[in-house]
């Protein structure tokens, strides 16, 4: 017995694989019909091989519940995803493009404030941003870039084009899985990688370092780059140690740096103070410096913030970043990509509905049963409405929080997200919902992973895809079919 693929039907969704009745796309032919030749005992092996590969790796995430933080297996699924080289290069120019334009953004944010001005995005938007750090007005970093590492999730919907859902400006999480994900398939469907031009991802943590190495105060030098972490118990510390291994970079926690007389940063070691020259930090702005943000912070370093503005220490992404990590500022990104670089988007929004306009707020307010409502500053898939699942009561308590705190709030039309099929046991596939999250790294130059984390939603018919409401993951292939 093997796989029927006739029998698989992802109803009127927009498949990654399968374009109809047992038909493959065709990227994916070859996939689809290595998978048909193998019996079901064969792809069961192969599944159970993938989870203890994960298991023996160590791949882990951490779920925060009433019960405690519990740590939980990567889940995978051994089904790649395949994205034609083409489209994908597509693809990468305009992630590029919206970057560069954000970090543009941002730098005339926290200097001229031209495009508040002109009146492009309404000066409103800035004065209720949660994000916005008065503390960076006037800074440059180097570069003149604020976010070095973002993490941008795109969907497609029906008509099999992709659209940005979000972009993640402050501390992107999710790319050790991608890399991990890569090792894994390698390991369970190794005859592929000999038939298929796939286009590799494990650069990436070169293409990290470079980036990070260019911000170094300290030019004529080996740069000596640290990773802060808040520690263990963070749900991303497993990508935090991950990343810090693969760099050659340290792994420290706020209580191993001390800022100096000299307003450098010093990292303890057995043999004394070692200067640092990069920080990749992976907490939040409001806990990194307890002299200029939260005084109870004990995650963060004193005096960061001062050794940053003085030159003496380059933090990515840069504090401040976040400005432009708010689903109400996504919003206005085609106008700001117009207003910075002259140039229409080349990637194009999900429809939004900003619950801060007075007609948009009505229209939202009649059609909850419609839509999916987003707080502006939530991540994870909490705090959301999705208007078709959800009672009636529920969408009745977003309606008064959306009256209440209306800036707080966008809403967007329920997207038919694109599905791929998914292993569900037995050996059998099934169409599951998924996303993708690429990730574009801007220093000296503009760079993008060769496809990125797809995250998985693994319950039949959920359209939340996040491994900490039950997602999981599997492995994206951009391929290069040459004359095939």
């Amino acid at each position: 017995m093997t796989i029927d693929w006739k029998q698989y039907d992802p109803d009127d969704f927009y498949d990654e694989l399968i374009s109809g009745p047992g038909e493959a796309r065709a990227p994916a032919r070859r996939l689809v019909r290595y998978l048909g030749s193998l019996s079901v005992e064969e792809i069961e092996a192969r599944r159970i091989t993938a989870e203890a590969t994960i298991q023996e790796m160590g791949v882990s995430f951490t779920v925060y519940t009433d019960e405690g933080n519990i740590d939980r297996s990567w889940p995978f699924d051994i089904v790649p995803r395949v994205i034609d080289k083409k489209l994908w290069d597509v693809t990468a120019a305009g992630l590029k493009q919206r970057l560069q334009a954000l970090n543009l953004f941002i730098d005339d944010i926290y200097h001229d404030q031209k495009i508040l001005r002109d009146r492009v995005v309404p000066r409103h938007i800035l004065e209720a941003s949660q994000n916005f750090r008065p503390e960076c007005v006037g800074f440059s970093p180097p570069c003149g870039v604020w976010a070095h590492i973002c993490g941008t999730d795109l969907i497609r919907d029906r008509d099999g084009r992709f659209y940005v859902l979000e972009d993640n400006l402050r501390v992107p999480s999710g790319v050790s899985y991608m890399l991990e994900n890569r090792a894994v398939t390698k390991r369970v469907l190794p005859e592929l990688f000999d038939s298929y031009r796939i286009l590799p991802v494990d650069d990436y943590p070169d293409i990290l370092y470079d980036t990070l190495a260019e911000l170094s105060p300290r030019r004529h030098r080996e740069p000596v780059i640290a990773l802060l972490t808040p520690g263990i118990y963070n749900s991303a510390y497993f990508e935090h140690a991950f990343l810090a291994q693969q760099l050659g970079a340290e792994l420290v926690e706020g209580s191993d740096l001390v800022v100096g007389d000299d307003d450098g940063v010093y990292m303890r070691t057995i043999d004394g103070l070692e200067q640092v020259d990069v920080i990749y930090r992976r907490i939040d702005d409001l806990f990194l410096d307890p002299e200029v943000f939260r005084e109870d912070s004990v995650l963060g370093v004193p005096g960061l913030m001062r050794s940053w503005k003085a030159g003496r220490v380059a933090l990515a992404n840069a504090p401040g970043a976040g400005v432009a990590d708010d689903k109400v500022v996504y919003a206005f990104v085609p106008a700001i990509i117009r207003y910075y670089l002259d140039q229409d988007p080349i990637l194009d929004n999900v429809e939004t509905y900003l619950c801060d306009d007075p007609k948009q707020r009505e229209y939202v307010l009649k059609n909850l049963e419609h839509l999916v409502v987003k707080p502006a500053n939530e991540s994870g898939g909490y705090g959301m409405l999705i208007g078709p699942h959800a009672t009636e009561v529920q969408r009745e308590e977003f309606a008064e929080r959306i009256e209440n705190n209306p800036r707080n709030y966008i809403a967007q039309p329920t997207i038919s997200l694109s599905t791929a099929p998914t292993m569900v046991g037995d050996g059998r596939v099934e169409p599951r919902h998924l996303d993708l999250r690429p990730f574009v790294l801007q220093g000296r130059e503009l760079r993008v992973t060769t496809g990125g984390l797809t995250r998985v939603a693994m319950r039949q018919g959920s359209l939340v895809v996040n491994s900490s409401q039950g997602g999981g993951s599997k492995d994206t292939w951009i391929v290069d079919r040459g004359d095939d």
